[in-house]
């Protein structure tokens, strides 16, 4: 049996995969479902599901007393004090370099999250986040579960933003996973997604059992209607450009 699912074209600025750069602002300002990235600092925040996530990493990691979050989501007005505040103090080649532009920032979607080593002093803009230790086991383990690091150092001219190892961004399980594999920055994810449709999906082998199957559907409509069988489970995201990413879980003998 198969159900019909309505996605509204407005929808296309929301979900875990939302594109948010120079290029793509952002153009809804949901300050909803939002909880502490961590409970011992409670004013710093993201989504529901990225916080659970992250929680979730720094406990399989025992991590909780040396990594800690910086930076969660941000207000618009709040990415505005950051930005001007910056160019005031450190200049505008440097805060081009580090911080986005107010409505052009991934802090303002609530999936963003900077994260520091836990020491006496911290940088708000550019904590401390090695490549060793417990921060790379953080990094080389958040993947698995939904995060990527955002802003590689051979991604700089795609991304428009200087390498930034302590900023990590939530897109879901199983597109990190993807994205890792592949060596592909969320832009280029984006448009390599774009490239499946609902009859010629991209499968992702989750095990010898399951596989996850993506697709991309353009809004050319106010409303697009997708087909979906009633037993499956299923993720829908717009990409904050044109259209929708589906994500499908499905048994192997389906």
């Amino acid at each position: 049996m198969m159900k019909t699912i309505e996605l509204q074209k407005q929808k296309i600025y929301c979900g875990n995969l939302m594109l948010v750069n120079a290029k793509y602002p952002l153009k809804t300002d949901d300050a909803s479902n939002l909880i502490p990235a961590d409970m011992r600092f409670p004013d710093i925040l993201m989504k529901r599901d990225a916080a659970n996530v992250l929680q979730l990493i720094i406990e399989k990691l025992s991590a909780e007393k040396s990594i800690i979050p910086v930076s969660g989501y941000r207000t618009l007005r709040e990415q505005t004090d950051i930005y001007f505040t910056s160019l005031k103090d450190n200049g505008e080649d440097f805060t081009q370099k580090y911080v986005a532009l107010p409505d052009h920032s991934e802090h303002q979607t609530g999936l963003a999250i900077d994260l520091g080593l836990n020491k006496k002093e911290i940088d708000f803009i550019r904590p401390d986040f090695p490549y060793d230790g417990i921060c790379n086991e953080f990094r080389k383990t958040a993947p698995n579960y939904g995060f990527i690091e955002r802003y590689k150092k051979d991604k700089e001219e795609i991304t428009g933003i200087s390498h930034e190892p302590w900023h990590f961004r939530y897109v879901g399980y199983p597109h990190s996973k993807i994205m890792t594999e592949r060596g592909l920055s969320l832009e280029e994810y984006t448009e390599f997604i774009k490239a499946y449709r609902d009859d010629c999906r991209f499968v992702y082998r989750q095990s010898l059992d399951a596989r996850v199957e993506i697709y991309y559907i353009p809004a050319n409509k106010e409303i697009t209607f997708i087909s979906m069988p009633d037993n499956c489970v299923y993720q829908t995201s717009g990409n904050n450009i044109d259209g929708f990413i589906i994500t499908v879980w499905r048994k192997n003998d389906d």
